[in-house]
């Protein structure tokens, strides 16, 4: 995680209304026995103590080869292939304890609380972990034997709670001018683990720079001597989410002679346009495969429960309609205060410490049911997106346009009139500015594109109305450029009861989201939502 994605993951984050959260009862399933694993430590490593500063519709991928000839027998897959296959499907969570986020879980490491985390993360229905090792906290350039311990038990409480690990090195790195020393180094670590099936795969720099010489040398020698070592270990790199699709181009186009074997994209992007994001990476990468390494939002800005819940589950309906099998959430938990190392950049970024699926005190986020309901297989539906306003403010997914044209309040989750439930969404007294009306939003979490043909519905009723009040659909590219607007009949002038207002539109040809808006603008007096619907048409 890095400062150069936090200002992409938080999408506006001010949210006025609620969402009903739904019930989502699973268990983890357990994973079949794997054969005894090698995790016997380096008996060269130093043993000093600490002192540094330091497109289809269904995802997975990987299937089993057969030999030729009449009879059609199965030729074993290889390690490197079964691993492969593994990692490209696997239900992954990115990791650290609430208490002790980056090189600090590896300083204090906690046996007790790991496996407290461990079994969490399979209770959510993960069934691998990935992890980052710190060469500083590590011992560089040898490995020092107790922290080499200390991920050899990290492994172990993993394996017993039925989860692999994903390896990631060499973060907080730029010490691009030794690679024979970071070759020696990657090798101490990775050696007992050369044949460990517990052991997925390596990420050999978290969030790679892909824009720089030094470093791309420095991979090109890391690559092959890392091969050697562990030569049935899928390998590979991730960018950060500002470089998304591009730098993950740019890294295959420099490792032509040394290639990886997938790719890792973290995705902070707009979620309404996942879809587009995710296809833009598996094009600049094809064919090799690629994971959804990182993704999330945070909830720092007061409110933001809700978004985030809608955010993972656009990404995880996307990626399924791309046909990427593994999306791995940034973080399990969020992180207390002080529990992210002041040496670290990211600890001055008050966003950093909330894009858990769990708050630091352990209880569940909206979007925990989220992920769990996805990792079961379930169909993530627009039901998570409070349609009818009937929920808290907190797990609102639901975000306020152009409030500083209304003047007093964009909107209300109002209980004074309900066409069904308890509450509806109330504007009173709205402004506007030119053809700006303000406007409450949301978007499917079934991803766009263009040629579909999309029904929208609001029920409305109104009480004085003056002014402009209606429902729009608002059509994007995959780079964010408003492609047009469709709009419903507006709701009537002063007195009306509840009336329907629909919008039936085919999207526009390169549309790669929609937002529908509920609008009120120059409004005297008061005009009620409720009940809204949006889906694609099927035909």
């Amino acid at each position: 995680m890095s400062t150069a994605r936090t200002s992409a993951a938080i999408l506006a984050s001010s949210l006025l209304l609620g969402i009903a959260v739904p019930a989502f009862q699973t268990t983890a399933s357990a994973k079949p026995a794997r054969s005894a694993a090698i995790v016997g430590v380096a008996s060269e490593m130093d043993t000093t103590t600490e002192s540094g500063t330091a497109t289809g519709t269904e995802a997975g991928t990987g299937t089993e080869a057969t030999a030729g000839g009449t009879d059609s027998a199965v030729v074993p897959q290889s390690l490197l292939e079964s691993r492969l296959a593994a990692v490209t499907s696997a239900k992954s969570i990115n990791y650290y304890p609430s208490n002790a986020g980056w090189s600090a879980m590896w300083t204090g490491f906690d046996a007790a609380r790991v496996d407290a985390d461990m079994a969490r993360a399979a209770a959510l229905g993960a069934d691998n972990v990935r992890v980052i090792v710190f060469p500083q906290a590590f011992g560089y350039p040898r490995p020092k034997a107790d922290y080499a311990e200390r991920l050899r038990k990290f492994i172990s409480i993993a394996d017993a709670n039925n989860l692999t690990v994903k390896l990631t090195l060499f973060d907080w790195w730029a010490n691009y001018t030794d690679a024979a020393g970071s070759a020696a180094w990657a090798k101490t670590v990775l050696a007992p683990y050369a044949d460990d099936e517990r052991v997925l795969s390596v990420e050999l720099k978290n969030e790679f720079v892909s824009t720089d010489p030094a470093a791309i040398e420095w991979v090109r020698q890391l690559i092959p001597a890392v091969r050697e070592a562990v030569p049935q270990m899928p390998l590979t790199l991730s960018v950060d989410g500002q470089s998304g699709a591009t730098g993950l181009g740019r890294i295959k186009a420099a490792l032509t002679e040394t290639p990886l074997d997938y790719y890792d994209f973290h995705f902070y992007g707009n979620s309404e346009r996942a879809l587009g994001e995710i296809r833009r990476a598996q094009d600049a990468v094809a064919p090799t495969p690629i994971v959804i390494g990182e993704t999330g939002m945070s909830t720092a800005a007061i409110g933001s429960e809700g978004e985030q819940g809608a955010y993972l589950a656009r990404t995880f309906r996307a990626a399924r309609v791309a046909g990427v099998g593994s999306v791995s959430p940034w973080t399990l938990f969020d992180f207390a205060d002080g529990a992210i190392p002041s040496n670290s950049q990211v600890s001055k970024v008050p966003a950093q410490y909330k894009f858990g699926l769990y708050r630091a005190d352990g209880t569940p986020k909206f979007a925990a049911s989220v992920v769990r309901a996805a990792w079961a297989g379930e169909e993530l539906t627009n039901d998570l997106l409070d349609l009818g306003f009937e929920a808290g403010q907190s797990a609102s997914p639901w975000r306020p346009y152009l409030v500083e044209e209304g003047t007093s309040g964009v909107a209300t989750r109002a209980r004074d009139a309900a066409r069904t439930g308890e509450f509806s969404a109330r504007f009173t007294g709205t402004g506007r500015d030119g053809s700006n009306l303000p406007s409450i939003r949301t978007a499917p979490i079934a991803p766009v594109s263009g040629g579909q043909s999309w029904h929208a519905e609001v029920w409305a009723r109104g009480a004085g109305v003056t002014g402009s009040n209606e429902m729009a659909l608002s059509w994007f590219d995959v780079n964010g450029k408003w492609l047009g607007q469709n709009s419903s009949k507006q709701v009537a002038k002063g007195a009306s009861e509840w009336t329907r207002l629909t919008v039936d539109a085919v999207a526009p040809a390169g549309a790669t989201g929609v937002q529908l808006h509920l609008k009120s603008g120059d409004n005297k007096g008061s005009v009620w939502f409720d009940d809204v619907a949006l889906t694609p048409v099927a035909g």
